[in-house]
Order: C-alpha cells, then sequence, then structure tokens
C-alpha cells in the first residue's frame, strides 16, 4: 500500500475550511492508502490518531501575520520523512514557511502534490521575497489542485502551471450538517434566546478579508426586526466587538462546536457572507449554510470561487464588492420576503447537494493519485 503525507496548516479537531478539506480527502483515501499528518499545534509537541491515522503536531513559537511559526518544524519534517518514507507529500498552501522548509529537506522519490487554496495577497514586501520560493514549489509539485476555474484563471502564480493543474472543488461534510438527537430543540431553544427574531448569521475567522466591518456598517441600514450573530474568534475580535459597541442588534458568540454551528445555522434566516478579496477563494462556511437551506448575501469578488458557490439570484443575492448599501439592501430583501427566502433556499439546498458533495469529487480524488 502505498504511503501519503499530509501537511495541513492545523488538522481536525481544529476547525478551518482547509483542515475540512484535508480531512475529507484523508477519509476518502483510508482503504486505498497508509497515510499520516505533520501540522502545526499550540503548547507542545504531540502525537495522536484521528480515526486511525497518525498526526504529528508540531509546537508553534507564535505567529506572524497568519503564518504560524516553529524552528524545530524543519528537523521534525525531515525526521518523519526519513522514517515514513512516503510515496506522495500533499501540502495545503498557503503555508508559506512550511512550503519552504520542504524545498529543503530531502523527500526521496516522493511526489509533491501542492493543493492551492489560495493565493498570498497581503505582506507583498514579505511576499516579493517568497515568490522566487513559491515558483520553485510549484515546479517540483508532481501536480497541483486548484479548487475552482475561476480561480485557477484568475492566479498569477498557476498561470504557468496549468497543465499540470486539477480543479478538485472543496466538499460539505453532510455528516457535520444532519438533524440528529436533540437538534431540533435546541433549534427552537436558539430562536427563543433571540426572541424570534430572524437571524443574520455570519460564521469565520475574524480576519480583514472577511469583511466583518462591512456586516457591522450594514446593520444601520436594516429596518426589518432582526439580530446579527457573528461566531468565531481571530486577531479582529476586540476590535469589532469595540466597533459594534452596546448595539443589542449585534451578538458575539466566539468559538463554536460543530453541533452548535449546525444547530445556528438552521435556527437563522439569511447568511452574511461579506468577504472581499480574492483571500476567500471558494467559501466552505458558505456551502454549508447553503446546504442547510440558508440564502446567502456576498460580494461580488473577481476571480473568486465564491461567485461560483453562491449564485446571484438562484442560492443568493451578489452584490457590488464593498457595497454596504447594497449589502444591507440584499440582506432586507431577504429579511422581509418569504417568497423569495423560500425560493433561495430551495436552491441552495439543490445546488450544494449536486455540486459540493464529497460522491461529487471521488472520482477526480483518485485521478489525482492514479
Amino acid at each position: 500500500m502505498k504511503k501519503i503525507l499530509h501537511i495541513s496548516k492545523y488538522f481536525h479537531p481544529y476547525y478551518g475550511g482547509i483542515e475540512d478539506v484535508a480531512k475529507t480527502i484523508i477519509d476518502e483515501l483510508k482503504p486505498y492508502f497508509e497515510q499520516r499528518v505533520i501540522c502545526f499545534g499550540h503548547e507542545k509537541e504531540t502525537t495522536s490518531s484521528v480515526n486511525g491515522i497518525e498526526v504529528l503536531r508540531i509546537k508553534t513559537i507564535g505567529t506572524i501575520g497568519s503564518q504560524p511559526v516553529s524552528f524545530s518544524y524543519k528537523q521534525k519534517l525531515q525526521k518523519l520523512i526519513d522514517s515514513y518514507r512516503p510515496d506522495y507529500i500533499h501540502i495545503h498552501l498557503p503555508n508559506p514557511l512550511i512550503s519552504i522548509y520542504l524545498l529543503y529537506v530531502n523527500i526521496y522519490d516522493a511526489k509533491i502534490i501542492t493543493h492551492w487554496h489560495a493565493d498570498i495577497l497581503g505582506q507583498q514586501y514579505f511576499y516579493w521575497l517568497y515568490k522566487p520560493l513559491e515558483k520553485r514549489i510549484l515546479e517540483r509539485s508532481y501536480k497541483i489542485i486548484a479548487t475552482s476555474k475561476a480561480y485557477l484563471n484568475n492566479s498569477l502564480p498557476l498561470q504557468s502551471f496549468q497543465q499540470k493543474t486539477t480543479i478538485l472543488p472543496n466538499t460539505v461534510n453532510e455528516d457535520k450538517l444532519k438533524i440528529q438527537n436533540n437538534d431540533q430543540s435546541n433549534i427552537e431553544k436558539l430562536k427563543i434566546q433571540y426572541e424570534n427574531k430572524k437571524i443574520i448569521f455570519f460564521v469565520g475567522r475574524h480576519v480583514p478579508y472577511k469583511g466583518i466591518d462591512y456586516l457591522i456598517e450594514a446593520e444601520k441600514s436594516i429596518k426589518e426586526d432582526c439580530v446579527i450573530v457573528i461566531a468565531g474568534v481571530g486577531e479582529q475580535t476586540a476590535r469589532l466587538l469595540e466597533k459594534a459597541g452596546k448595539n443589542k442588534r449585534i451578538q458575539f458568540v466566539g468559538k463554536l462546536s460543530n453541533t452548535e454551528l449546525k444547530q445556528y445555522l438552521y435556527a437563522s434566516t439569511v447568511f452574511a457572507f461579506p468577504s472581499h478579496t480574492r483571500s476567500e477563494a471558494f467559501g466552505v462556511a458558505l456551502a454549508e449554510a447553503l446546504y442547510c437551506g440558508l440564502p446567502a448575501i456576498s460580494f461580488e469578488i473577481k476571480g473568486s470561487g465564491v461567485n461560483w458557490v453562491n449564485k446571484n439570484n438562484y442560492t443568493g443575492l451578489v452584490v457590488e464588492n464593498k457595497n454596504v448599501a447594497k449589502f444591507a439592501e440584499a440582506l432586507s430583501s431577504i429579511l422581509s420576503s418569504d417568497s423569495l427566502r423560500d425560493k433561495l433556499s430551495v436552491n441552495a439546498k439543490e445546488w450544494v447537494k449536486h455540486n459540493f458533495l464529497k460522491n461529487q469529487i471521488v472520482t477526480a480524488i483518485h485521478k489525482i493519485y492514479s
């Protein structure tokens, strides 16, 4: 049985779009390949088993921007490759520091599969230094994976490598979102908690490209009786809390478990997705909301897969990028029209079921490793 070493920034049970993608691929390939994972941890180095897959988590000394930093990672990576001797190394990018380490370790005859989730758009001074090394990792890659045709066509780093790039959409984990046990009663409790007001829901990391500022600003123009629930945490949480102030229509609920997230999605009326740059390449959280029948409001982002996931006037509404007034108007139109909301809700569920479930990409995953 051939071996795969997966390199993800973090890994389950850490929640994130890339981490969910990594776990989906690992679960699908489990019967056919021996697999291990190396990723960042937090407080200490640990080796554990996640559904029978050995996961080595390397302790970090901090983060620079969104990049976790560990000086021992390169040595640990080499030691793991020496002992494990993988046939494939599947690395999820962006993860600049680790892609550099990968260039300077002995991988023997392993083939690199680069999973390209997004271009590096911020930190341009750093990127100027990293760009030649990024090109080298793409040159050394056996295959490259992009998450949408739109992103591939608009990604400058990938333009010279389209001949070895495969499109593999991110997927929704149905099992995570199915109603079970006490879910329905807890969904009803959530509605009561918010006084049966219509809920505008957001979930995601609190970082600049997620555009949470635009959602908070949009609240001022929404006349319908509603509450905006903002889930997740991040580097901007404290500032966003200060910006929202004592506005009772804006509620921060912090980091949610998978079960809590599911219940909020089913309790809500509309999903707000105000990401505004190509750093948002796809939107797994967006696809999950659509699967649960939540119409979505998003910005038009040129060259991003977000425009593919949320189809304007079909699964939700898409408005001019960074236009707060249009964003608020779109939210209001769904809040105020049951017929529009119901139509978009039905379409949203069908769209995800036919395009972003695991069974839609199984063949593509196996083709990559054939």
